[in-house]
């Protein structure tokens, strides 16, 4: 996802004060917190983050007046939490300017322009897959894809009819498939640090269950793509389309500068805040070449974008006349009022955003989330729970299923993916090591489910990041975000087979891929 220097969370210096939770204290914690989020989302369909803070709270109270844990620990891990999402949070505000000022040089609209022109309706889906999974794979970055392309991709989409929320999810299939495969990609480097694998070892392990993953998305990409096929193509609003974009931003091939600069950037191992900075600063270079004003280019590094024509056009969808003059005056006699409306529509919901205080609502959800996350961590809440899941386990299949129910839980109870690949991969080692299995086997599960399901958790940074970004909520999107929770699966399944699974040699530094230990063989 990002680049990271820092360990998630202060793992290494847990309770120095006060006593761990028992298992009925870290159950109650977490069954506030899942009835707490689930009622809000679910009942009253609102925002997760008051009941992240009502969760900390009671996990506070209890910390102190049950574990006797003091305030300063508590504070400490609460900070401690929220400095391992501080690159995050960078990165989103760095990205909300990016996006803004890509959609005023006309960067996201040259994208879209360029793409209903080249790409069938029937190869859209398939077509995303794999745009978004070869730029991950050179970058490493699933959020520098996602806010990039994958913007332009969804306005492609939109225009081509196929549903928001269907684009969404296959680019960001596609998206993870390149973070979770790049070497240059830090959960790739994260992942075996914490099971003690080889870089490329991990690598080459996670093709066993990666690699099926992808070809059965490749396939319900093809099948649902197919329902989408040219005789469906409305060529009309295709051309309005166009023709409002045309209307109103520079539309060149020039416009593809900045998208390269940070693919080259982040392709050549460079960090990714200043990748991202690099394209907005070139996105900025080119409003101002194309004559805006620098009061107008500061205002959508604030705020964002918001159409100019589209949003009249919109605005005035009653009245046809007035539609009718606002297309005459722009010169856009060739366009009907009805195919300019829902044109309109289309451009307001896709390039009405970007800016620096776009991001906010999505900055204090992670910094909810992480708070949250900081006390499971730090007092032992989740891993208490976690380690009765491991006593349990008696089979190869049963503790790969584990790590991957760990991650999952940890995703969805701690907020960040970071801590979904440490907390598991810690407190998993020795058991993989005692079992004879070769630590690419860990290295492998962790980022089977830790890297993937975090983008389907709306309050985790990644899911949180790529809503805002594609304007597309997490639940939304989810269904059809078909690598992220069908790898998981196909990792357990596959282990259950004995296929893939690999052991220790005997007094060797290497491996043997084996349906049972070699010395069982």
């Amino acid at each position: 996802m990002t680049d990271k220097e820092k360990e998630p969370l202060n793992t290494k210096d847990k309770l120095s004060e006060g006593r761990s939770p028992s298992f009925l204290e870290a159950a109650l914690v977490i069954l506030v917190a899942a009835i707490a989020i689930l009622s809000a989302v679910q009942i009253w369909e609102t925002d997760v983050h008051i009941p992240l803070v009502f969760a900390t709270i009671v996990a506070t109270l209890l910390a102190m007046f049950r574990m006797k844990v003091s305030w300063s620990v508590i504070e400490d891990a609460f900070l401690s939490s929220i400095t391992l999402g501080m690159q995050a949070i960078l990165i989103l505000y760095t990205v909300g300017m990016l996006i803004g000022v890509w959609i005023l040089s006309g960067v996201v609209p040259s994208m879209i322009y360029y793409g209903l022109n080249t790409i069938s309706p029937s190869i859209f889906l398939i077509a995303t897959l794999l745009i978004c999974s070869i730029v991950s794979l050179a970058t490493g970055t699933s959020w520098g894809t996602s806010g990039t392309v994958g913007i332009a991709l969804l306005g492609i989409g939109s225009g081509l009819g196929i549903p928001s929320a269907m684009c969404a999810g296959f680019i960001i299939s596609g998206a993870y498939f390149g973070d979770k495969m790049s070497p240059l990609s830090d959960t790739t480097n994260l992942a075996p640090a914490m099971a003690g694998s080889d870089l490329f070892q991990h690598i080459r392990a996670m093709c066993w269950t990666t690699i099926p993953t992808y070809i059965i998305v490749l396939v319900i990409a093809g099948i649902m793509g197919n329902r989408y096929s040219q005789g469906t193509l409305n060529i009309e609003q295709i051309e309005a389309l166009q023709a409002l974009m045309s209307s109103e931003f520079s539309i060149s091939l020039w416009n593809f500068i900045p998208p390269l600069i940070v693919i080259g950037l982040a392709a050549s191992k460079k960090p990714a805040i200043p990748s991202i900075a690099a394209g907005m600063l070139a996105g900025c270079a080119l409003a101002l070449l194309q004559g805006a004003g620098l009061g107008t280019l500061l205002d959508i590094l604030q705020n964002g974008y918001t159409p100019g024509l589209a949003s009249k056009i919109a605005e005035a969808a009653a009245d046809s006349g007035a539609i009718a003059e606002l297309l005459k005056n722009a010169g856009l006699t060739g366009v009907t009022p009805e195919a300019a409306v829902t044109a309109a529509n289309t451009l307001k919901e896709l390039l009405a955003k970007g800016g620096l205080q776009s991001m906010n609502w999505t900055v204090s959800l992670i910094l909810c989330a992480l708070t949250f996350g900081g006390i499971l961590d730090r007092c032992g809440f989740l891993e208490v729970l976690l380690s009765v899941l491991l006593k349990k386990v008696k089979t190869v299949g049963g503790l790969v299923t584990s790590v991957v129910i760990s991650c999952l839980m940890t995703n969805i109870f701690t907020g960040d993916q970071y801590v979904a690949l440490v907390l598991p991969g810690r407190m998993f080692k020795n058991r993989f090591d005692q079992s004879g299995l070769h630590p690419r086997m860990l290295s492998r599960s962790l980022e089977d489910c830790g890297t993937l399901t975090s983008a389907l958790v709306p309050w985790n940074t990644c899911g949180a990041f790529q809503s805002k970004a594609l304007g597309i909520p997490t639940l939304e999107y989810l269904p059809y975000a078909f690598l992220n929770y069908l790898n998981p699966i196909v990792a357990v399944l596959m282990t259950y087979m004995g296929l893939g699974i690999a052991w220790r040699a005997n007094n060797a530094e290497g491996f043997v891929i084996s349906r049972a230990k070699p010395e069982d063989n």
